[in-house]
Parts: C-alpha cells; sequence; structure tokens
C-alpha cells in the first residue's frame, strides 16, 4: 500500500498541511460564521419568544384580574338590586297589609255595629212580641185581660235575665 511507504511521508505530511489549512480556513471563514450565525438567531428568537411569551403571560394574567373584578362588581351590584328590590317588595306589601288590615277592622267594627242595632232592633221586638203573646196567654187562659204595667214589668224581668 502507497499510504504505507515511508519515502513517500514527506509529501503525504505536505499534502496533509495544504489540506488542513485549507479546510480550517473554509471552516474558519465560511461554515462556522454561518453555523455561529444561525445559533445566534435561534438564541435571539427563543429569547424574543421568551420575552414575548411573558408579555402575554402578564396580559393575560391582568385581563384575568380583570375579568375577576369586573364579576366581583356585577355579583355585588346584582345583590345590591337584589336586596334593593326585596326591601322594596317588602315595604310594599306592609303598606299593602297595613291598609287591608285598616280596611278589615273598619268592616268589622262597622259589622259590630249593624249587629249591635240588629240585636237592640230584635230585643225591642222580642220585648213587644212577648208582650202580645203574654197578654193573649193570659186571656186565653184565665178569660181575663191582664194589667199591661205589671205584664211589662214580667216580660222585662224575664228578658233582662235572659237576654244579653
Amino acid at each position: 500500500m502507497p499510504q504505507l511507504d515511508i519515502s513517500t511521508f514527506t509529501p503525504q505530511l505536505v499534502w496533509l498541511a495544504i489540506w488542513f489549512v485549507v479546510l480550517y480556513l473554509l471552516m474558519a471563514k465560511l461554515a462556522l460564521p454561518r453555523v455561529a450565525a444561525v445559533m445566534e438567531t435561534r438564541r435571539r428568537r427563543r429569547e424574543d419568544d421568551l420575552a414575548r411569551a411573558a408579555q402575554m403571560k402578564a396580559d393575560a394574567e391582568a385581563a384575568s384580574t380583570a375579568y375577576q373584578k369586573a364579576l366581583a362588581d356585577a355579583r355585588a351590584e346584582a345583590q345590591a338590586t337584589i336586596k334593593e328590590t326585596s326591601d322594596r317588595l317588602a315595604a310594599e306589601a306592609a303598606e299593602r297589609q297595613r291598609a287591608l288590615a285598616g280596611a278589615l277592622a273598619e268592616q268589622i267594627a262597622d259589622a259590630e255595629h249593624r249587629i249591635a242595632a240588629t240585636k237592640a232592633q230584635a230585643l225591642a221586638e222580642v220585648r213587644g212580641i212577648a208582650f202580645d203573646v203574654g197578654r193573649s196567654v193570659v186571656e186565653k187562659l184565665t178569660g181575663a185581660t191582664p194589667d199591661p204595667e205589671r205584664m211589662a214589668a214580667a216580660v222585662d224581668a224575664n228578658l233582662s235575665g235572659r237576654v244579653h
């Protein structure tokens, strides 16, 4: 094999050195700067993406906080509206109940007056009827006309003891 021949080692070493320098220069001047530029671009893009993601996260947290605050405010406003409406309706119901109670008390008092007047009228009529019936009974049983004053006193005594 010619590579292992000692007599050709010197030219092989020269060509090795030449190609090493050429390849080193190509790598140092062309390939490695391109790779470094690509890596730097990727690093910058990654940092930009991370910064943008952090900003978006902060924006999302701010939006979430604002949403939670708006939701809490809306709930508080709804509760206040419910309480206000409930209080207003309770006051209206109490007012209607007071008005109804007043009207019913007035009707009850009026009915009691009518009942008392009717009772007084009935008692007056009962006295007259009792007087007439008692006189008729005494006349039929005894055949004599009773004394009207004694008859009225007996009817009054009887009615005052039974009717209240």
